[in-house]
């Protein structure tokens, strides 16, 4: 790396003609007035408007990203960096690059990422969606929080400044949208320090439509968190239905209940089984997620579950599912004792499946779990 940079400001490009050399003059003019020694980057997506000579025309440094995408523009562009410190920010006037040194201030105090946030420094009226202002962004940050705990307020803010060496650590790989998520979440999963300044957002200077897809850039952003949380997307839900159906499964095994004026009864009971059984596979499902990443390490793995997962063998998984499915057998040839005494005749379905939806369960689940254990413990195979 080139010791004479500080700083790099990155902005990707797609066709941004229009905007393009108004904030090259604003981050350069930031640069002399500040005494930062920095450079401008452009990471080109494959403009076709004649942004690429702009940038050139205006003293930035260009760098062709082939491949398709805000996060690929971002990650090929921050490859190609020579500043110590990147400030990214788009190119299209509505972050304000004259005014950086807030976040250059947290860098050098040691911060790996810097978080502007838009909402503290003020939104000009009709620079953000109210789809967005009101809906999109707080709702993802609330659920980016709450699978992630940081104290981000803004998680999906395009101006933000981070250690180069220390995200590129992280090894991010989205080449969409999302990237954004990818850069908060990674950071928070593996310790980074992250802090926020407020920044402002005007309405961008482009006579075209942006980029950005509310619906299909938003659903981007919220698979990215769930499926990088095997906890909030399998394991939580799975927990609540397994117990739930439980609960329910033991008490109408034993007669109905009555709540006010409803009467729960056998069908109650099946219904409970069947959400017991999808609760144990969701938690199956966490565990499967959770012996994946320790094999490949695509999110990191330091819980006491995660502990657990590497003591425990399949052997042991395999000893408790074969006792489920044994009770369960048990329980079935007590059914099938009571059947032989009335001479295999007909039986009251009220009493029998009572009977039977519990063996019925405990069978299931016991396969479940046996060949769950092997599916681990083929997850968990060391190979080069």
């Amino acid at each position: 790396m080139n010791e004479q940079y500080e700083l790099t400001i990155l902005m990707p490009c797609l066709n941004e003609s229009e905007t393009l050399a108004v904030c090259i003059g604003k981050a350069k003019t930031f640069l002399e007035k500040s005494g930062v020694r920095g450079e401008i980057v452009i990471a080109d997506n494959g403009s076709t408007d004649g942004s690429q000579q702009i940038a050139r025309e205006n003293g930035a440094r260009v760098v062709n990203v082939p491949e398709k995408g805000y996060g690929a523009a971002l990650i090929g562009g921050c490859n190609d960096a020579l500043g110590k410190y990147v400030i990214m920010g788009d190119a299209d006037d509505s972050y304000d690059f004259l005014h950086l040194m807030p976040f250059v201030e947290k860098l050098r105090q040691g911060y790996d990422l810097v978080m502007g946030n838009r909402f503290l420094g003020g939104i000009e009226p009709g620079a953000m969606p109210p789809l967005h202002r009101y809906l999109g962004n707080p709702v993802l940050s609330f659920i980016a929080r709450l699978f992630f705990p940081c104290k981000i307020g803004d998680y999906h803010c395009g101006l933000r400044g981070y250690n180069r060496e220390a995200i590129l650590s992280l090894g991010l790989v989205t080449t969409g949208m999302e990237y954004a998520s990818e850069m908060v979440v990674k950071a928070t999963l593996n310790h980074l320090k992250i802090a926020e300044v407020p920044t402002t957002l005007k309405k961008d200077g482009r006579s075209r439509a942006p980029h950005l897809r509310s619906w299909s850039d938003g659903w981007r952003h919220l698979k990215f968190l769930l499926m990088h949380s095997p906890n909030w997307l399998f394991m939580y839900p799975g927990l609540i239905l397994f117990f739930v159906g439980l609960l329910l499964t033991v008490v109408l095994s034993f007669g109905n209940i009555q709540i006010g004026s409803v009467g729960l009864g056998v069908h109650t009971l099946m219904y409970a089984a069947a959400g017991m059984m999808v609760g144990v596979n969701l938690v199956m499902f966490s565990l499967f997620v959770r012996s994946y990443a320790q094999v490949t390490g695509f999110i990191p793995t330091e819980g006491k579950l995660d502990r657990w997962l590497e003591e425990t063998t399949t052997e042991k998984g395999v000893i408790v599912g074969v006792l489920l499915f044994l009770a369960g057998v048990v329980v079935t040839i007590a059914a099938f004792c009571i059947w032989g005494n009335t001479g295999f005749g007909g039986l009251s379905p009220d009493v029998m499946m009572r009977i039977t939806i519990p063996a019925m369960l405990l069978i299931v689940v016991g396969i479940e779990i046996i060949f769950a254990s092997f599916f681990i413990g083929i997850l968990h195979i060391k190979h080069k």
